[in-house]
């Protein structure tokens, strides 16, 4: 099996050596295919849904309200002042809609393009640093070049291709901004690095220069986007690794890090001193308090998970490149310490990217509100740790790595199985959503599931035909060409089915409600929260849970308001019922999915019973 396996490389080596010649056309072709890649991935039907509930539309409505009030240092949404996160992504957002119009392209853009940025860097690195050096320091008898190819080009399409980052990357909130820098500023830190050993020149200089000096701006442009862990996690990365590695004192002073420490502040700080001063301490309890110190050590809006939860966000977010992920960990031996130390610093990257992974996994987990995003800035080191593995594999007879291929093999098809069976049974795990009462029956009724169930049921028996004839390097291209099909002809479709049905009503009344609006009359929802009523009417709305609270606060209204008009009430129409009203006391304007949008007198209020509870 062996000399099957080195005549295969050997093809493998005669076809490369002929591009080998010509690498201009080489490097066209890989960034003409990175840039489908990235098309597919985040542009292609970027802005052909509407926005999403809850989160999204409240990073498009502060956005907005920037360039409407022309304050770009205050965030508001809905009249009150919005603290959660930094102005970045608001100020991205605003200049894509003086560009583009207030529209979902313009506010899912930033996200889009940070990701296609992250994949490039991700791509140029892994291009000149992107080849495991074995740990005896000693050269494979390959041409280095072969594998930097592979490396680079497998690396950039994983950190792309996978549920997570395709996620983030196409929605208009601030993970995918914060994930793009902290991911370019760790690879930029790098190039530093690794240039440093061979440059005096460039470790002489008393001011930071190439690829410390983008760190250091890509690291404060990080703390404008998610606040301080812009900075903490990209240190505590770096820090981890020199003490490991015996360069701290040397890299510390290469970087020039107190010129470093004064290029962030002067980028970052700025903006902070601004909105206190102008917000006082509402501002600091709210974003230093709320959102950065009580997140990390307590449970904030409920979000609480187990201590192996950031375990199931990987294996999920990356699927399925997340099953070879413990090899291509294994590969580094970063318990060799002693020879790390002799490797010189150019062979480093593989070791940098677990540190990289291993100490955002262990900060989130560690903190005790858990997100699905916060640990998205690991999947780029994820993304380089199995494209190394595989570039490895694809440049390397080594038949003593079989078992490791085969017992990953084994599990890449138990996933692909459980995906399958999971697009099975979606339309009896989705539950009944009052937002969405008919999505099961048109799930079914749209053939998508067997679509998706035919891909990955595919993807499985390709990968157990390889694994039966031992052709293990080529495990990846099943997983890779069914995720692009699953991506195209599944994900797509049916996010468009989903919107037809969540948020499709809520536009289609936002447009009502703008057309029928009466000057000063009030809008009201009953029901969930759905901030995507503020963006689209680009008027304030004011929420109720539960109608016992709606008609207490109105009757309030009307009795210190005798002369008062009419309100405008959107809600489920069960939650109209529960209110008390009459249907002849309320004037039905429009009906649109599961919602209903009634004008009200304020005075119909008076004397009228809510259903307790409701």
């Amino acid at each position: 099996m062996a000399e099957v396996t080195g005549k295969a490389t050997m093809k493998d080596r005669d076809w490369f050596r002929y591009w080998e010649k010509y690498p201009q056309i080489l490097w066209g072709l890989a960034i003409g295919g990175l840039l489908l890649v990235g098309a597919i991935a985040f542009l292609w039907h970027l802005g052909s849904t509407g926005l999403i509930d809850e989160t999204e539309p409240l990073f498009a409505e502060a956005a907005r309200q920037m360039v409407v009030t022309g304050d770009w240092i205050t965030p508001y949404y809905n009249q009150a002042t919005r603290f959660d996160k930094p102005p970045l992504i608001y100020w991205l957002m605003g200049v894509a809609y003086q560009v583009l119009g207030v529209n979902e392209w313009a506010v899912r853009l930033p996200s889009a393009l940070a990701a296609i940025a992250l994949m490039f860097f991700g791509f140029y690195t892994l291009r000149y640093f992107g080849f495991p050096a074995p740990l005896t320091g000693k050269r494979q008898n390959l041409t280095p070049t072969r594998q930097l190819w592979f490396s680079a080009i497998l690396g950039a399409v994983l950190m792309a291709l996978n549920p997570q980052t395709i996620a983030w990357g196409r929605i208009g909130v601030s993970d995918m901004l914060l994930s793009g820098l902290m991911g370019s500023s760790l690879l930029a830190f790098f190039w530093g690095y690794a240039k440093a050993e061979v440059s005096s020149e460039l470790a002489a200089k008393r001011f930071p220069q190439g690829g410390y000096l983008a760190f250091y701006i890509l690291s404060a442009l990080a703390v404008l986007t998610k606040g301080p862990v812009g900075i903490v996690l990209p240190g505590l990365i770096i820090v981890s690794f020199l003490v490991y590695v015996g360069q701290l004192k040397v890299v510390l002073q290469e970087m020039r890090w107190l010129w470093g420490l004064a290029i962030v502040g002067a980028i970052a700080l700025p903006w902070y001193i601004l909105v206190t001063l102008a917000n006082g301490q509402a501002y600091i309890d709210s974003f230093f308090g709320y959102h950065n110190i009580e997140r990390f050590t307590s449970v904030v809006n409920n979000h609480s998970a187990p201590w192996y939860f950031y375990f199931l966000v990987v294996l999920v977010g990356c699927a399925p490149w997340s099953v070879y992920l413990p090899m291509a960990i294994a590969q580094t031996q970063f318990w060799q310490r002693s020879q790390w130390q002799r490797q010189p610093r150019s062979q480093h990257l593989s070791l940098f990217a677990f540190f990289w992974f291993a100490i955002i996994f262990l900060f989130f987990t560690i903190a005790v509100t858990k997100l699905p995003s916060y640990v998205l800035p690991l999947i780029p080191a994820a993304a380089i740790l199995v494209g190394l593995r595989w570039s490895f594999a694809l440049t390397h007879p080594e038949p003593q790595h079989r078992l490791s291929f085969y017992l990953a093999g084994i599990a890449n098809i138990v996933l692909c199985g459980a995906i399958a069976l999971t697009i099975y049974l979606s339309p009896r795990l989705l539950g009944d959503d009052p937002a969405m009462p008919e999505i099961s029956g048109l799930l079914q009724a749209s053939g998508l599931i067997e679509r998706g169930v035919i891909i990955w049921l595919g993807i499985t028996i390709a990968i157990a035909i390889l694994l039966g004839v031992r052709q293990f390097r080529w495990l990846w291209l099943p997983n890779l060409v069914g995720f692009l099909l699953f991506l195209t002809l599944v994900i797509t479709p049916a996010a468009f089915l989903v919107d037809s049905q969540r948020q499709l009503p809520l536009r289609q009344l936002a447009a009502t409600v703008t057309e029928v609006r009466q000057p000063n009359e009030p809008l009201i929802m009953i029901g969930f929260e759905k901030p995507t009523l503020v963006f689209y009417t680009q008027q304030p709305v004011q929420y109720f849970l539960r109608a016992t609270r709606t008609v207490e606060e109105l009757q309030e209204r009307a009795i210190a308001n005798p002369d008062s008009s009419t309100v405008l009430v959107l809600a489920y129409p069960q939650k109209i019922v529960h209110t008390g009203l009459q249907s002849d006391r309320y004037q039905t304007l429009a009906q649109a999915g599961a919602y209903q949008l009634i004008r009200v007198p304020l005075q119909a209020f008076l004397n009228i019973q809510p259903a307790q509870g409701h």
